[in-house]
């Protein structure tokens, strides 16, 4: 194939013209809704609009745009665009620091499942192709000195233009703008580069020494006055994407808790919002004693979390993982890994293991310990897209269900169908834990929360993920219960029917880290009775 021989001043504004309109269809759909939907009347500010960020996008190739430079840079731009389009399509969902986290954090299992023919055929079709044009291109350049005033010269104009066009609709453009923030973790390929950036700028600040937490933490008075009382185990559920409004428990039309709901022991708090909309932000936050208004990545690892502060008080702690890690908040304790498949364990299903592996060998782990145990057990849960793939055959009890990871071949009810039998998976699950815990002849309790929640379609938006100030209801509101044997209440003196009086009240993940120590009875100086809901609910006789 010939093709023309072009100058290569002309190449900026071409490529500029290419990224904004071949990439950016998620964009555009909302920068329209911001600017109050599409009508003629506005048709001005939709052409000016994409004139501005064709300007902005010619100026910064320019700076590029030279002999051996400029086709590499592209090619990578367009095989970058390529993906992130079909992903922000795919899945309504936007790139931003905390996303870039997922990706980079993430197993090869995981990963595996965002993996489609179609995200192949969108690759081949919007980077793969664009990319083969462009190095077939035949490309006139001048010398360089000539070509850098060129460029120079195209910056200039290009910037010039977008400061007029902005002038022009700033009127229009600033509410927009102002009141959707999230327009600019849409626009492609920018937001890659501010995504990366911050994550980058969170990671090299993070300190590498860990301060002590809580070191004077040590067994209230509720543990010497036990006498010869049992040793206490208190088991942790950590859920995986599991959203509250899809318990039956919190008044769902399915019955996906029929175990769970037959509990008399159990306390289910049904207004519970999480700290983050992904497990690499939620996970670290629930576990320190950072509030979601003073989280930060660095700061939640610059010091030690709840596990260490129950270690200091003399209990023993285990952190069992069906997932991708406990995200730095287990570094010093004991840890065990039963995510990966072993071959002939019926748990197993030849690529990962279902959360039932969490529960081999947990009696025999109670019984060979002589110390007062926490142990967390960290879900698979529903995590998706593959849904299907959560829960055993036998689970299958809604349908027909979505059997693929491609969620656009699926109808809204399959997608809800897959992800309610999952739900119904980890009522189940819940259940064997409590059934185990109650065998063990140990003074128990369990106390259970999902890091996040998920869109299943509302919105056109799927997964989890979005930032935290415009997400959905259904990535924050998880579900969250507790179940105490009653040797375990009467030790620590804890009132089941005041905590069930409290379990329609808004609580949250930072109420966790002091409820535990709450709950648990350890004395600090890091506690604060006012985010324990056990506070109100413990009698001194």
């Amino acid at each position: 194939m010939n093709f023309p021989r072009i100058r290569s001043t002309y190449l900026p504004l071409a490529a500029a013209s290419f990224l904004v309109l071949a990439y950016n269809v998620t964009f555009w759909r909302k920068f329209a809704s911001a600017v109050g939907g599409f009508e003629l009347a506005k048709l001005p500010v939709y052409i000016g609009s994409c004139l501005l960020l064709v300007m902005v996008f010619s100026g910064v190739l320019a700076l590029v745009n030279y002999r051996r430079l400029f086709k590499p840079v592209l090619i990578a731009l367009l095989l970058l665009s390529s993906v992130t389009a079909y992903f922000m399509s795919q899945y309504g969902i936007v790139i931003d620091a905390s996303m870039v986290q997922n990706v980079l954090e993430t197993d090869t299992r995981e990963a595996g499942e965002l993996f489609s023919w179609k995200l192949v055929q969108a690759v081949l079709l919007l980077g793969v192709v664009p990319s083969w044009l462009v190095w077939r291109l035949p490309v006139q350049y001048a010398p360089l000195r000539r070509s850098i005033a060129a460029n120079g010269g195209v910056l200039a104009v290009s910037l010039l233009a977008a400061i007029g066009l902005l002038f022009l609709l700033f009127k229009p453009l600033a509410p927009a703008v102002r009141e959707h923030r999230e327009l600019r973790f849409m626009l492609t390929p920018t937001n890659v580069f501010q995504a990366a950036n911050a994550y980058l700028k969170l990671k090299l600040a993070t300190p590498t020494i860990v301060a002590p937490l809580g070191t004077d933490a040590s067994k209230g008075r509720f543990w010497s006055a036990g006498g010869d009382a049992p040793r206490t185990v208190t088991v942790i559920v950590v859920g995986e994407t599991a959203r509250a409004m899809n318990f039956s428990l919190n008044g769902y039309a399915r019955d996906t808790n029929p175990r769970l709901a037959r509990e008399p022991a159990l306390v289910n708090f049904s207004n519970v919002s999480s700290c983050g909309t992904a497990t690499a932000v939620s996970v670290p936050c629930v576990f320190s004693d950072l509030t979601r208004n003073g989280y930060s990545e660095d700061k939640a690892r610059s010091k030690e979390g709840l596990l260490d502060v129950l270690r200091h008080a003399g209990l023993e702690v285990v952190w069992r993982d069906n997932n991708s890690g406990c995200k730095g908040v287990c570094q010093r304790v004991r840890f065990e890994d039963v995510s990966k498949a072993v071959a002939g364990n019926p748990l197993c299903d030849g690529e990962e293991c279902y959360d039932e592996r969490l529960l081999e060998g947990l009696p025999e782990l109670i019984r060979s310990s002589s110390k007062d145990l926490v142990i967390v057990l960290h879900q698979k849960g529903s995590h998706g897209p593959a849904y299907w793939k959560r829960y055993p055959a036998g689970f299958g009890k809604f349908g027909p269900v979505c059997q693929t990871n491609e969620l656009e071949q699926c109808s809204r009810e399959e997608i809800t169908a897959a992800y309610d039998n999952s739900i119904l998976y980890t009522d189940y699950f819940l259940s064997r834990t409590i059934e185990v815990l109650k065998e063990a002849g140990v003074a128990a309790s369990m106390l259970y929360f999902s890091d996040h929640g998920e869109s299943l379609g509302e919105k056109n938006m799927y997964l989890h993920g979005a930032p935290y100030i415009f997400s959905p209801e259904e990535q924050r509101k998880v579900p969250m219960m507790l179940w105490m044997s009653d040797s375990f209440s009467q030790r620590f003196h804890v009132n089941r029917g005041c905590l069930a009086a409290r379990s329609s009240q808004p609580f949250s993940h930072d109420n966790v880290f002091h409820s535990t120590l709450g709950m648990l009875n350890i004395s600090t100086a890091v506690y604060n009775p006012k985010l324990d809901l056990f506070q109100a609910c413990t009698h001194d006789s």
